[in-house]
């Protein structure tokens, strides 16, 4: 295996059926530390050892991004039982619990006093398509290494907060 890196990309995200899901055009490239979980898995690998001024077309079926759907990842649950106040509708996502590692869910339906939420991630079962530019790609810090993802500087000192 090469030795890792930090790889600064542009993207732009398609659905199966070519609607554009999310760029980053006009704004900074993304950069991450490889084999760091910082990126969807079959994007990183697919990515790896890419040269620099490469632009390429990356298909990553739905089992190496976001998962295949789980139906047990659905469930009916009373109204009066969601952390939420007010008003909720179809599409509202919110988290589950208090801990900020709470799964975040999706309202999928309304009826009487129960809601049907959806555990899975919204790009879950779904193959997606990145169109990628490769715009810089350095050896990582040892700071970097240590804390496992990249610090965005060839420094390793912007804005880590640990």
């Amino acid at each position: 295996m090469s030795a890792l890196r930090v790889v600064s990309f542009h993207y732009t995200l398609r659905d199966p059926s070519g609607r554009v899901l999310d760029s980053s055009a006009g704004g900074d490239p993304i950069s991450y530390l490889e084999g760091a979980g910082q990126i969807i898995e079959g994007l990183d690998e697919q990515l790896r050892s890419t040269a620099v001024g490469t632009k390429t077309r990356v298909v990553v079926p739905a089992a190496r991004a976001y998962g295949e759907r789980d139906p047990d990842q659905v469930q009916r649950v009373k109204r009066a039982l969601l952390p939420v106040d007010g008003e909720i509708k179809v599409g509202d996502q919110f988290q589950a619990g208090h801990d900020r590692h709470a799964p975040v869910v999706t309202v999928q339906s309304i009826e009487g006093d129960d809601v049907l939420l959806d555990g899975n991630h919204p790009l879950a079962g779904v193959d997606l398509t990145f169109d990628v530019e490769i715009t810089a790609a350095r050896a990582p810090t040892q700071t970097e290494l240590d804390h496992g993802h990249a610090h965005g500087c060839s420094d390793g000192g912007c804005g880590c907060s640990h």
